[in-house]
């Protein structure tokens, strides 16, 4: 049982030097993030005017971040 639970929980954010806390931190970020992009593509598939490079320059930033943190 604390096989499992050290590879479902803490296997994973230790490859990242995170915490299961920090990781979840970040995923949830993350998450966020793609999230409101998402509704950026969204609007602006609908309104092109709008919205022209919110989700591209949201997506360069969390790539950015991404590759920073390993």
């Amino acid at each position: 049982m604390t096989r499992l639970f050290s590879r479902v929980f803490v296997d994973h954010p230790r490859t990242v030097d995170e915490s299961y806390f920090q990781h979840m931190r970040f995923a949830g970020w993350f998450a966020s993030r793609l999230s409101l992009a998402a509704g950026a593509a969204a609007v602006h598939a609908v309104v092109p005017c709008l919205f022209e490079k919110t989700a591209g320059r949201m997506i360069g930033e969390m790539h950015a971040r991404l590759t920073d943190r390993h």
